[in-house]
């Protein structure tokens, strides 16, 4: 439903005044830019300080990514999420989804990309030089069925 101050279904004003506070607080610039790349019927916002990477459909926040390396911190049942090795993070999910039976809560995606449905968290990766660190992408649960569709294809691609 929400990652720190931002919650699916915001328009792009309310994500801007919730990321400002955010900005204030840690001495960055929370401004919003429209990603130049962005086409068709989802949007792409791009906040470069803050390391956010926000997908918005009919004026209303439907994806949220976390850069692996100058993202914030996000935290799920206490565990970070962002930045982390993936096979460290995915042994959790598994532990975490086997503790959850008799519905294991965990999915893999295409090229083993795992999900879980309860945290709304799909951990992707992005390179730091030779390493592949965690990138989580946050979408609500209507978007779990069909994800890939859901946000644009460059979401998906791994950065560098």
């Amino acid at each position: 439903m929400s990652v720190g101050p931002l919650r699916f279904g915001m328009s792009p004003d309310e994500v801007a005044k919730a990321l400002s506070v955010v900005a204030a607080e840690t001495g960055r610039d929370g401004g919003l830019r429209r990603d130049p790349g962005s086409t068709g019927a989802i949007e792409v916002r791009v906040c470069d300080d803050l390391g956010l990477l926000l997908c918005f459909a009919g004026e209303r926040l439907r994806g949220i990514v976390v850069d692996a390396l100058c993202g914030p911190q996000v935290h799920g049942e206490g565990r970070a999420l962002v930045g982390q090795v993936p096979s460290v993070l995915e042994r959790w999910l598994f532990d975490r989804a086997q503790a959850r039976e008799p519905d294991p809560d965990l999915t893999y995606l295409t090229a083993g990309v795992p999900c879980s449905e309860t945290l709304g968290v799909i951990v992707n990766v992005q390179r730091a030089g030779d390493h592949l660190l965690t990138r989580p992408v946050f979408i609500p649960a209507e978007g779990l069925e069909g994800m890939y569709y859901f946000l644009p294809e460059r979401v998906w691609a791994i950065p560098h």
